[in-house]
């Protein structure tokens, strides 16, 4: 097989990968499954998924179709070979305005393509948590349903048109036919005319059609992705009295890539929502009344009908990025009902909003009714939407486990059901989690479950097939709108009974004669509690690590604690940092789900006592930048750059370092010397000849232009000039780091000067420098050896009246992140964490306290673009350089909104990776700055970002600290 692989690489446009890391990575997808594929391949067009077609069937092996890979069921794993489009197959290829439609191929992302479909006034409404990263060809193949189905339907009732290549490989377009074209098509000789006549009969017998009507869950519940949608099908004037045009788009949707392989869809479009909306979130205490209201709450307009109980409120509560969303919660709720309303004249919607609260006062369920308006509806939908991720913050092995998550009732049964399920689960110990779509009848339930214990193991089946039993109990569906996959297609044939499980499988026969399509999905699947990502009962490995990572209890459960959810694969057009060097490349290797999955997989299984010293971590880990992005946007909070930290330190335990990791790490020492010889240094460092010998040396870039060292360190000038002041409103001290202090000395300087200005004393320590350099390149042992210095030094001196505040993001910041994985004396290293902070943090403290106003300040017009740095981002947030930046009465100020700029220290300065790092920076960041006018000044804390700035748009930018004091009176 492998000389096979070899051949078929070669015959690709696209891309093939056989090798152990690529088929680790794509080996799970945000289930609870693991299987090692065949192979990963990237095709770049249809011929290139004609030429796997045909080899899976020359091969007897198989094709598991992908997009973002965040199913939840397993449908993206198996032994086959992965097919991923989401890198090429990415176009929206036409807009008909007239008929409100749109065709795209399978890799565009949902929330992408409603950004492009904005200006028509047109947008697609299915709309799952997952919509930033989420495409449409797997919305197509798992039917997905999302917040909006009350109101605008699911997937399934958007797909006007597909385009596919059947299991011969021959190309196929399906859409609704009238019974002449029906009659037509089964009676033509192709594979697609087999697939029209064998499917015609196998469905027109009455009894077939009845046992359909009979087994399948309810009518009324529009999430039904119970096997394949035959009942969707026997619905129409084919087969019924029923006026509805046939459709084999009805099937394909929701069949989870398993009949056939999607290469175009067309979707049927809607208008834009009505601008104006209120959302009433309805506080109850407890789950029974929440769900008590849903159904008089349903009697009214709803665009929206969300819940989330407390465990998913609880957790939001430690998130960096979502604790600030709790903004409306009062009290302490046991669940929350989240009402939307909408409408085009605000008359209106008031009179919607006041008949909708006169229903829940009336109901006498809930006890707070917050209603809320505007930008504050998002950041509450965004953090029900975070849910999902947000359950794998659970410490330790026990997870929220996805199994019994996708069941659907109707609504007028969903309270009774529910009452029937927690009782349930009270007998099996369990406190569930209940979330999502009660206004479609619902709700997301998961029990907490160690996998890695074979007596859980034992529980995950019985209670996945007891609620099994009870949603067909009430004619429900157990695949709402996750779809069967690995965790349910074996309990379909009890749901709807032996006779149509066999015609499900007759049907897939039809489509998929050779099984090659997604097999062991939805029908013939193996038992639902083999092929999990852990082996039950296993011995847990012993990794002993330099950085304390007590926090997850330990690095390798840090990096499982990973759920596949894909945050990480969300592109800069929707915001955050998350992840740069994937939206460079849009390769999976450099998500970091792929860097956790990578460290989950060869950290457990490894015979190597030193289980880092692996090249292919080193691989996956190339391109991550440490930007510390995942540590607060990743809803389970995968803190990448602190374990690329300790697998650099354990990988060069092994392997050594390079001339050029040394150089990097001890850039401090370096950049120290040059000091005692500024203008010798900087000529050395502007000299062509000289400056391209010292890149050739140490394989930098060489269109970088070497930093030059500052003529006057911060620490002479203060020395030198710096007097304290008789009578100030405080005493700060100033971390004086090693970038500022010996490369930007004229932020270190603007910074004392407008500290004295505003009438505040200002000590600078001879203290160690901050350990970054030692930190980004592995050199953990001098890292914790100054960190601890640092501590030493300083925490005796620093409280809340004298606090340490600094310049530059990556060295401040690692107080209050790294060292606290660094530090003996924990308790003293959070203590001084407490009162470290960012410049800007302190200036609008100061702001806040009324020590520092505007009339110390120009009254000059200005206009300032801001680019943040991602510590900064991360640890910290941008509304404190907004804030003092915006101080100056005429400043107008503005925040690009930019992930990482691309330089990330070191990284963008090393030759291999000068591409990707200014491709980074052309995604959002250099347009930004090059739209800006000359007049506009350009902010950035961070010293690599303003070289990056230089380097990708030849603009200068400021500190803020600089446009500070330059504005003094």
């Amino acid at each position: 097989m492998k000389e096979k692989l070899k051949a078929l690489a070669g015959s690709l446009k696209g891309e093939l990968h056989t090798n152990s890391l690529w088929r680790s990575i794509f080996a799970t997808d945000a289930s609870v499954y693991r299987s090692l594929p065949l192979a990963v391949a990237y095709p770049k067009d249809v011929d290139d998924l004609k030429n796997l077609i045909r080899f899976a069937s020359e091969n007897q092996t198989s094709l598991i179709p992908r997009t973002a890979g965040t199913s939840l069921a397993g449908q993206c794993v198996g032994e086959g070979i992965v097919v991923d489009v989401s890198k090429y197959f990415t176009e929206i290829l036409e807009v008909n305005e007239a008929e409100k439609t749109v065709t795209v191929q399978p890799g565009v992302i949902r929330d992408d393509l409603n950004r492009f479909l904005e200006p028509y006034g047109l947008f697609f409404g299915p709309n799952t948590s997952t919509s930033n990263r989420c495409m449409i060809g797997g919305m197509v193949g798992n039917n997905s349903s999302g917040t909006t189905s009350i109101k605008y339907g699911v997937t399934r009732d958007k797909v006007k048109q597909m385009k596919v290549l059947l299991s011969d490989a021959s190309e196929a377009v399906f859409s609704k036919i009238s019974s002449e074209g029906f009659e037509s098509k089964k009676n033509t000789t192709s594979r697609e005319g087999g697939i029209y006549s064998e499917l015609y009969n196998v469905l027109i017998p009455e009894e077939v059609q009845n046992n359909i009507n009979l087994g399948f869950p309810k009518k009324d519940i529009h999430r039904r992705n119970t096997g394949y949608a035959v009942d969707s099908l026997i619905n129409s004037e084919i087969f019924s009295d029923s006026t509805e045009q046939f459709s084999m788009t009805d099937l394909l949707c929701g069949s989870e890539g398993t009949l056939a392989f999607t290469t175009e869809i067309t979707l049927k479009l809607d208008k834009l929502p009505p601008k104006n909306a209120v959302m009433i979130a309805a506080h109850f205490d407890t789950v029974e009344k929440c769900l008590q209201a849903v159904v008089p709450a349903m009697r009214h307009s709803l665009f929206t009908c969300e819940m989330m109980d407390k465990v998913i409120l609880d957790c939001t509560k430690n998130s960096l990025k979502y604790k600030e969303n709790r903004f409306f919660i009062e009290g302490d709720p046991a669940a929350i009902l989240m009402l939307e309303l909408r409408a085009e004249e605000e008359l209106e919607l008031t009179d919607k909003t006041a008949e909708l609260l006169k229903t829940l006062n009336e109901s006498g369920l809930a006890y707070a009714l917050p209603v809320l308006r505007s930008d504050t509806i998002d950041l509450a939908l965004e953090l029900r939407k975070a849910g999902l991720g947000l359950l794998g913050n659970i410490v330790g092995d026990r997870k929220a486990v996805a199994c019994i998550e996708d069941t659907a009732v109707a609504v007028e049964d969903l309270s009774e059901y529910i009452t029937e399920f927690t009782a349930l689960m009270k007998s099996y110990g369990q406190e569930a989690v209940y979330y999502a779509h009660a206004g479609a009848g619902e709700l997301h339930l998961r029990p907490i479950l160690n996998l890695k214990k074979k007596e859980d193991v034992i529980l995950f089946r019985k209670i996945t097939a007891d609620v099994a039993a009870l949603v067909k109990k009430y004619g429900g569906s157990f695949s709402g709108e996750h779809g069967d996959g690995r965790v349910r297609a074996e309990f379909i044939e009890f749901m709807i009974g032996a006779e149509n499980y066999n015609l499900l499988k007759k049907v897939k026969n039809i489509f998929d004669p050779n099984n090659i399509f997604n097999p062991g999905k939805i029908i013939d699947a193996p038992p639902m509690d083999e092929d999990l990502r852990y082996e039950p009962g296993r011995q847990e490995p012993e990794i002993q690590t330099l950085m304390d990572f007590s926090d997850s209890q330990g690095i390798l459960r840090g990096a499982e604690n990973c759920n596949g959810s894909g945050d990480c694969r969300k592109p800069a057009e929707a915001g955050g940092t998350m992840c740069p060097s994937y939206r460079a490349t849009l390769n999976e290797k450099d998500t970091t789900r792929a860097r956790a999955n990578a460290l989950r997989e060869f950290l457990t299984h490894s015979d190597k006592e030193n289980r880092f010293d692996r090249e292919e971590l080193k691989q996956v880990l190339e391109l991550c930048i440490s930007c510390k992005g995942c540590k607060s946007e990743c809803p389970s909070n995968v803190d990448m750059a602190a374990y690329k930290a300790e697998f650099e330190y354990q990988y060069q335990k092994a392997n050594g370092s390079s001339l050029r990791t040394k150089a990097f790490a001890y850039n401090t020492r370096l950049n120290k010397l040059a000091s005692h010889f500024p203008h010798v240094s900087n000529a050395v460092f502007k000299n062509k000849f000289t400056s391209g010998l010292i890149k050739k040396t140490l394989n930098i870039a060489p269109e970088r232009e070497m930093p030059l060292v500052a003529e006057e360190t911060v620490s002479k000038y203060y020395r030198k000039h710096h007097e304290l002041l008789t009578n100030p409103i405080k005493t700060v001290y100033l971390f004086n780091d090693e970038f500022t202090n010996y490369l930007d000395s004229e932020v270190g300087k603007a910074a004392l000067k407008l500290l004295t200005a505003l009438n505040y004393n200002v000590k600078i320590l001879d203290h160690s420098e901050s350990g970054r350099t030692f930190l980004s390149k592995g050199f953990l042992e001098q890292a914790k050896k100054v960190a601890n210095e640092n501590i030493t030094t300083f925490r005796s001196l620093i409280s809340e009246d004298t606090p340490l505040i600094g310049l530059e993001p990556s060295a401040i910041l690692s107080f209050r992140d790294e060292y606290l994985r660094l530090a003996y004396d924990r308790p003293a290293a959070e203590q001084l964490a407490k009162n470290t902070l960012l410049f800007e943090e302190f200036f609008k403290k100061e702001i806040l306290a009324g020590n520092i106003s505007a009339s110390s300040f120009s009254s000059e017009k200005k206009k300032i673009k801001l680019h943040g740095h991602c510590h900064q981002k991360a640890l910290s947030g941008m509304e404190n350089a907004f804030a003092m930046l915006n101080l100056p009465q005429n400043y107008e100020v503005t925040i690009i909104p930019s992930g990482c700029c691309g330089m990330a220290g070191s990284f963008g300065y090393q030759k291999e990776h000068y591409e990707v790092s200014m491709a980074i920076g052309e995604q959002t960041l250099f347009p930004a700055v090059r739209k800006a006018s000359e007049e506009t000044l350009i902010a950035a804390p961070g010293t690599s970002c303003r070289h990056q700035i230089f380097d990708g748009t030849g603009r200068k930018a400021l500190h803020p600290v600089q446009i500070m004091a330059e504005a003094l009176l």
